[in-house]
């Protein structure tokens, strides 16, 4: 049997209307989440776009990598998108996705994919 209609993730103590009101990083709200999103990020391993997307919201950015895989981008700290402008690259959580859209990793980092 084929479920279409998932639900929310389960996010831990993770608050996440702060999180959907913090687009960007740019209010300082998704940063106080850093050590539970750390302790839980292989829970989401697996998990497809649309479960992410009903749980976190639209990702801030997502970038195109090869081999059809992509990048759902939130910023845990002020992107470039926030005003002032971060003088270094902001903290962020990466999620990958494969050719069929689950996670195949996740990453807390100052790197870009």
């Amino acid at each position: 049997m084929i479920t279409g209609c998932t639900g929310p993730l389960d996010v831990g103590s993770i608050d996440l209307e702060n999180w959907k009101n913090d687009r960007y990083g740019c209010k300082g709200l998704r940063i106080q989440d850093v050590e539970e999103i750390r302790k839980i990020k292989n829970t989401f391993l697996t998990k497809n776009n649309q479960e992410l997307i009903k749980t976190f919201g639209r990702p801030d950015r997502v970038e195109l990598a090869s081999k059809s895989q992509s990048f759902f981008i939130y910023f845990l700290e002020p992107s470039d998108n926030c005003d002032p402008k971060p003088e270094k690259e902001p903290l962020k959580v990466l999620f990958r996705l494969n050719a069929i859209n689950k996670v195949s990793e996740v990453t807390v980092t100052n790197l870009n994919p």
